[in-house]
């Protein structure tokens, strides 16, 4: 749809950024924290380097003071849930409620909005040494933590976001690294995980509404538009099944309380169904969110499944396999450039995506990761000449000011990072950050903070709410 005259973005609309703790925080062994399934994952030492990151722990007014000049209104982070409680449960932290109390209040000094997220992958590896999510008592412990978060930080933190990516957690855990490789039946077992995450999501929803009647909560998926790739009907049919299995199955349980009819057809088709216990139907349904968080980075392609072993395929880091016998067969996009990582680059699918979650559910909807990675350089001059990201954001930006021209509710756009950190695939050489670290990968060097040319260009439009463009 054309339009002659576009919507400006809301007054109060939220321009931030976004980081999770691991990534960024190191410190993964001081102050009583414990180790979380990411400290404890197979990675090449240095190189996905997740024990120092970028020190955010040690350099976090710092950061903050140059989140501010850039004029961020909100910033969106993750809690460690092992620096709270070490365990995963039992006995809490102090110095761990500590950390985060000056760190909320740091951003509140600046008028920036915390927006929190609750779980970023990083699982307390005690949990995981007892199942982890497989164990039903995860559930347990995860509400018991989200009560502790709403009861120590909730008189200051307005915005939480529950589980952050719990499709990647499901559909691609050894591309995060948190995939169990004892699981007698890896896809069976990673539905019940799914199935217990989505009752603690709920239970933790409810919580926070009795609670802190006064806060928001919402889910945080990695949502894509899925194209069909040719007009074949047959296509249409296998996209429609990957948008149910990778998409519609999260967010239909988060909204309606129920499992997506396709995605349910497909567990049962496969094996999958997970074991739903008495009274698991009513706490689903209770939980209603306030809003919906999603990340986007790019869109996916499939078409009509042959059952002939050849269905998958690689998308972005040749990490993510895509393609399921009988529903749906991987592809590309002919169409879209990609990024030096092999992601595709569709922002008008970013448009698609806006319309198609708020189309399905009419709640508000807030962009919590969306970047562009890239091997940035520092000059001799000490500057950062980052033009593609400022491209990449420009584009994505114009389609969110589109897609609320379009009549979608969008309160909020916090992309992916705020300052560089490490990657999970590709250590600290793979940059998404406003701000660079000056750290290589096996040398941690001064971990300088730079202001990339970015930065300005994002500062200046944060000024003019979006005028800029």
């Amino acid at each position: 749809m054309l339009h002659q005259q576009l919507t400006p973005f809301p007054q109060n609309f939220l321009w931030g950024a976004s980081t999770s703790a691991y990534q960024f925080e190191g410190a993964w062994n001081l102050d009583g924290k414990g180790p979380s399934v990411i400290d404890m994952a197979n990675h090449v030492e240095g190189v996905t380097d997740f024990k120092v990151a970028s020190d955010h722990y040690h350099k976090y007014k710092e950061d903050i003071a140059l989140m501010a000049e850039m004029g961020m209104k909100a910033y969106r982070f993750s809690i460690s849930w092992s620096r709270i409680y070490p365990q995963g449960a039992g006995e809490l932290n102090p110095k761990g409620i500590q950390f985060y109390n000056d760190l909320i209040d740091e951003l509140l000094k600046y008028k920036i909005e915390p927006i929190v997220t609750m779980y970023h992958f990083d699982l307390p590896y005690a949990l995981e040494q007892q199942g982890g999510w497989s164990n039903r008592s995860t559930v347990d412990a995860f509400e018991q933590y989200a009560r502790t978060l709403f009861q120590h930080f909730g008189d200051r933190v307005k915005y939480w976001l529950t589980i952050n990516e719990q499709n990647m957690l499901i559909l691609h855990p050894g591309s995060i690294g948190t995939l169990n490789d004892q699981m007698a039946d890896p896809q069976k077992e990673l539905y019940q995980q799914n199935h217990h995450m989505l009752v603690a999501q709920a239970k933790a929803m409810s919580l926070c509404h009795q609670i802190l009647p006064q806060a928001k909560i919402g889910p945080a998926p990695n949502i894509g538009v899925i194209y069909p790739a040719s007009s074949k009907p047959e296509d249409t049919l296998a996209a429609d099944n990957y948008a149910a299995i990778r998409n519609w199955l999260y967010l239909d349980m988060a909204v309606y309380g129920r499992y997506n009819h396709i995605a349910w057809s497909y567990l049962l088709e496969k094996g999958y169904a997970p074991i739903i216990e008495d009274g698991d139907m009513d706490i689903l349904a209770a939980g209603k969110p306030d809003f919906i968080a999603f990340n986007y980075y790019t869109s996916q392609t499939v078409g009509e499944s042959l059952n002939d072993g050849n269905d998958f395929s690689h998308t972005g880091d040749q990490h993510e396999i895509v393609g399921e016998p009988g529903a749906y067969r991987g592809s590309v996009n002919p169409h879209l450039q990609k990024t030096e990582f092999g992601w595709e680059i569709d922002p008008v699918g970013f448009r698609s995506t806006l319309r198609q979650i708020y189309s399905r559910y009419r709640l508000p909807l807030i962009v919590t990761e969306n970047g562009l990675g890239a091997f940035d350089k520092l000059e001799e001059d000490g500057t950062v000449n980052d033009p593609y990201r400022i491209e990449f954001f420009r584009k994505h930006i114009e389609q969110i000011q589109l897609a609320i021209t379009d009549g979608v509710e969008v309160f909020g756009f916090c992309p992916w990072s705020a300052v560089d950190l490490v990657s999970t695939h590709q250590g600290s050489s793979k940059r998404y950050g406003f701000i660079y670290v000056d750290r290589e990968e096996f040398d941690l060097k001064d971990l300088l903070r730079i202001r990339k040319h970015s930065f300005y260009w994002y500062q200046q439009l944060i000024q003019t709410n979006g005028q800029s463009l």
